[in-house]
């Protein structure tokens, strides 16, 4: 009967408890923020994840942080420089061998992952603290960073096509003279490998003959079939 009780005072000092927190930030002044006023923005801490950046000057085109993404927003073409052109440098020294024609990233996928960050090698990809990118419409959400336009990137794509087509011409050309070549001096033909040697015949000390352990029993005698 004690518990009955008890449970009944249990169930009333939760529910004093808490209404009087509910009537404690009833009589607050409230807090709401008059959003989008400058005073009333959010101060976002040091390294929060939103909006993506890519400096294309030091994008070398390595295709890691394409790779690294979860949910494939980022896509990336290159081309390869021929010989002659100078792509330059990143801001690290390292030497650019690639043409970047298209570094697209679909913000609309993206989940804020910071995986794209880390493997750049020249730290050309950043999440900054900008969160106020919404669009009427989607398409407007997939950000071009590359810097050229379409015609320069054809150009680019045509011109390494070319270059693969030129030095794989010269590949087979090399093997076949290289094969030609070997036709007209063949090797003489390598001596052909003795032959194995039999094994000595077998010899050595026989076994002593079967002694029985004392109390033992001794085997029956060889008989030939």
């Amino acid at each position: 009967m004690s518990g009955y009780f008890k449970d009944i005072q249990e169930g009333i000092g939760t529910a004093f408890k808490g209404m009087s927190i509910v009537m404690k930030h009833l009589l607050k002044p409230k807090v709401t923020r008059q959003y989008p006023n400058p005073e009333a923005r959010f101060q976002l801490p040091e390294r929060a994840r939103n909006r993506l950046y890519v400096n294309m000057d030091d994008c070398i085109g390595c295709d890691q942080c394409a790779r690294a993404c979860p949910v494939n927003c980022i896509t990336i073409d290159t081309a390869k420089a021929i010989a002659g052109e100078n792509i330059g440098t990143t801001s690290n020294g390292k030497k650019k061998s690639l043409w970047v024609t298209r570094f697209d990233i679909d913000i609309a996928k993206c989940c804020y992952c910071g995986l794209c960050v880390y493997p750049c090698p020249t730290e050309c990809i950043i999440m900054t603290d900008v969160y106020e990118f919404s669009e009427y419409d989607r398409v407007n959400l997939i950000y071009n960073y590359a810097t050229m336009d379409a015609s320069e990137a054809a150009e680019h794509t045509e011109k390494a096509k070319k270059e693969d087509e030129r030095l794989a011409a010269e590949r087979a050309k090399q093997a076949e003279e290289k094969a030609k070549a070997a036709a007209a001096n063949p090797q003489p033909a390598a001596p052909p490998a003795p032959a194995p040697q039999a094994p000595p015949a077998a010899g050595g000390i026989k076994p002593p003959p079967f002694a029985a352990k004392p109390g033992g029993i001794k085997p029956p005698p060889f008989k030939a079939g």
